[in-house]
């Protein structure tokens, strides 16, 4: 999974403007969200989690940083319900 989602990432550059649809499955319908805002970094990170038996121990993960339109900074774990789009 992460080989495939970062190969998607190597399609995004710092400055350029993008909407992330995120869906989070549940038992009725999925939860959706979308936001909007200019790349501010992206790659794959590592968390916290220690029970991961990957790359040092922690496990790696997909993220994407942007700056929304009200100068609100926030940052999105991409998986395989996420869907970006380049505006």
């Amino acid at each position: 999974m992460l080989g495939a989602m970062s190969s998607l990432l190597d399609q995004y550059r710092v400055g350029q403007r993008v909407r992330v649809t995120q869906q989070t499955p549940r038992l009725s319908g999925a939860f959706i969200t979308t936001v909007e805002g200019i790349v501010q970094r992206f790659g794959a990170q590592k968390t916290g989690s220690w029970f991961a038996h990957s790359k040092d121990d922690k496990l790696w993960m997909d993220r994407l940083e942007l700056r929304k339109d009200d100068g609100e900074i926030i940052i999105l774990n991409l998986d395989r319900y996420s869907h970006v789009e380049p505006l």
